[in-house]
């Protein structure tokens, strides 16, 4: 079996740089193109990314790339690919996905079936099997996806599983929840650092905060949680023990964090609790049922970072326009706090009563969204 990889971690669109900041911090290099991260490694690599990876979507193995006009010239590709060093014999391997843009080749159903015959045929000359028998499927599963872009086809292998926003901790969730390594990439595109305050005031089921806690305590976001490429048979549980271990030893438990949730909702703050619970963070993040315009501080410094609801989702129009409008009233007198939130309403500013700094153009799901961007006045911090 293979010892190196050619991988890519895919992110949402507007959150590549991110994922490419995190990859290059776990020591690798990499290339970001659109919502794609290249980079390569061995198999500790794929442990390593698909466990501390927070803002990216999966990670996968690129088998090859090749052109593909025609689906004699897609079979004859992927026939040519070195299989035998991904799937041992007995192995399951469903074409998962097959996804074409802008190419000759357009059928999607069509594309898997090739691919799939391809493999087969290849697997049944490398194991000497005989044609007319089929291959047994039934050990480990390795999901096989085939993405044609211009005619040119690339051949990947999904390392991850389901994908790597599900952390583990969500044991409920509420209206429309941001998923969890959204959350991740916008606190990491903010100016929160750990000693700062952190408050979101429309929390939800709290995955901002816990999002943070996790950060803030550096704490691996796929500890609570299994991979795919765990179950392949030739992979060397050992090294996926000595990921997790060395994970488990940079944790800091014992940091001190400041970081609390509102939301008017009772219920949301009680899915807030058991998803903090779940993760092990009751005791760090303080949920509180309380309305956005009672909010009041002493502290300096903060971050406020909300994903408030926004007509598409969940409130009508007045009552968003009302909340919007309480938001920057509330928020004002915190001159030293940043501040970022996360609508799609694009007279958001205006309703809001002031101007952002900046503006990030960023996609929740298939919705467009913009990360409005409000900076604090600075105040030196006396380190002790």
């Amino acid at each position: 079996m293979k010892e190196t990889f050619k991988l890519v971690a895919t992110a949402a669109a507007g959150l590549e740089a991110v994922v490419g900041k995190e990859v290059r911090a776990l020591g690798f290099d990499c290339q970001v193109e659109n919502g794609k991260v290249y980079f390569e490694g061995d198999l500790e690599a794929i442990a390593k990314t698909n466990l501390w990876l927070r803002a990216a979507d999966r990670v996968k193995i690129i088998v090859g790339q090749f052109p593909a006009r025609t689906f004699e010239e897609l079979f004859q590709g992927v026939f040519a690919l070195d299989w035998e060093n991904y799937i041992p014999l007995g192995a399951k391997f469903p074409i998962s996905k097959a996804k074409c843009v802008k190419s000759k080749l357009h059928n999607e159903p069509s594309v898997q079936a090739i691919t799939k015959k391809a493999v087969v045929k290849k697997l049944q000359k490398y194991f000497h099997r005989p044609e007319g028998v089929p291959l047994q499927e039934v050990g480990s599963t390795v999901n096989i996806e085939v993405s044609i872009l211009k005619d040119q086809a690339t051949v990947m292998i999904d390392t991850t599983g389901s994908s790597l926003f599900k952390r583990g901790y969500r044991v409920q969730k509420g209206g429309a929840p941001i998923k969890e390594n959204m959350a991740a990439a916008i606190l990491a595109l903010s100016n929160w650092f750990p000693d700062k305050p952190l408050v979101d005031p429309t929390c939800g089921s709290g995955t901002f905060c816990i999002e943070a806690a996790l950060i803030g305590m550096n704490i691996a976001p796929g500890f609570n949680r299994s991979f795919a490429f765990e179950e392949w048979s030739w992979v060397d549980k050992e090294i996926i023990q000595k990921v997790r271990d060395e994970a488990e030893q940079e944790a800091r438990y014992d940091a001190e964090l400041d970081i609390s949730g509102f939301d008017i909702d009772s219920r949301m703050i009680e899915i807030a609790k058991s998803n903090a619970e779940e993760a092990g963070l009751s005791d760090v993040i303080t949920f509180k049922q309380m309305r956005l315009q009672d909010f009041r501080t002493d502290k300096v410094n903060g971050v406020i970072i909300s994903n408030p609801p926004y007509g598409e989702r969940l409130l009508d129009d007045k009552a968003v326009d009302i909340l919007y409008n309480e938001m920057g009233q509330t928020f004002a007198p915190l001159k030293t706090w940043s501040k970022f939130i996360l609508t799609s309403d694009e007279q958001f500013e205006k309703k809001y009563g002031q101007t952002a700094d900046k503006k990030r153009k960023l996609y929740n799901g298939t919705l467009r969204v913009d990360l409005y961007q409000f900076y604090g006045e600075r105040i030196k911090r006396h380190l002790i």
